[in-house]
């Protein structure tokens, strides 16, 4: 059964994935203070204004936090998908694998560069940047 809340989700987690979970939300809740948070197609994600903006996922063997409009972001450690979109991801195995200050410079940045995620179905695939 999938989780519906972020609570859930994380206490279905192994302790180590949970660990990871736990450090990501704190530095995104006191990163994005007036963002909504919900379990989003099964894993949290955050929003701005109804746009998508980050969220992690359980992987096989890591925890993956992507940024929507990450691509954008110019960070080496910031993986580009694959597909069409703006988004970028990292993978962590470890809790001392999560760098505060990077993921505190990232939600800054993304706070700058957002790409309308939102209403790309109305506009049939096309993104268009929002900051």
């Amino acid at each position: 059964m999938k989780p519906k809340t972020i609570p859930e989700f994380h206490s279905a987690l192994s302790p180590g994935d949970r660990a990871i979970c736990d450090a990501l939300r704190i530095v995104i809740d006191n990163g994005l203070p007036g963002a909504e948070s919900k379990v989003w197609h099964g894993h949290p994600v955050w929003f701005l204004d109804g746009n998508p903006f980050v969220g992690y996922s359980k992987l096989k063997d890591c925890i993956r936090l992507m940024f929507w409009s990450g691509a954008d972001f110019d960070e080496p450690d910031l993986k580009p998908g694959t597909g069409k979109f703006k988004d970028a991801s990292i993978r962590y195995a470890d809790v001392k694998e999560v760098n505060e200050r990077d993921l505190r410079r990232w939600l800054t940045k993304g706070l700058n560069i957002q790409w309308d995620y939102k209403r790309i179905y109305k506009r049939k695939g096309l993104l268009e940047r929002l900051v």
